[in-house]
């Protein structure tokens, strides 16, 4: 996954979901919950990269970081809840979705994995 528009497929495969643009400003599109308006999935390009900013549970935070130089604590959020990654190709399609799914089982207080 390397582009925005890949997350944000993937970001809307999920219930009771939305896209966002809460700023003044389009570079940022977030997929937010519809029943308590939580983001989930925060899209925006940094740097010359389109990056992801996905919630986490600290447990497994630091796990994420280690594993891939791409995640990197959250940018602009609580670095303890949430992972920024870079969408450079390095992290696998599947780890980055298994963490935008996990992302949303946060924010909802469920599993309610992709469709």
């Amino acid at each position: 996954m390397t582009t925005r528009k890949e997350a944000l497929a993937f970001g809307m495969t999920f219930a009771d979901v939305y896209l966002d643009t809460p700023f003044r400003d389009d570079n940022w599109v977030l997929v937010r919950h519809k029943k308590n308006k939580k983001a989930f999935l925060w899209t925006y390009a940094y740097e010359g990269q389109m990056r992801i900013n996905v919630k986490v549970d600290p447990q497994w935070r630091d796990f994420w970081r280690d594993a891939y130089d791409a995640v990197i604590p959250g940018y602009h959020q609580n670095k303890e809840h949430w992972n920024t990654v870079i969408l450079d190709g390095t992290v696998p399609d599947d780890t980055v979705k298994r963490m935008i799914a996990e992302s949303y089982d946060l924010i909802t207080g469920k599993k309610g994995r992709a469709r």
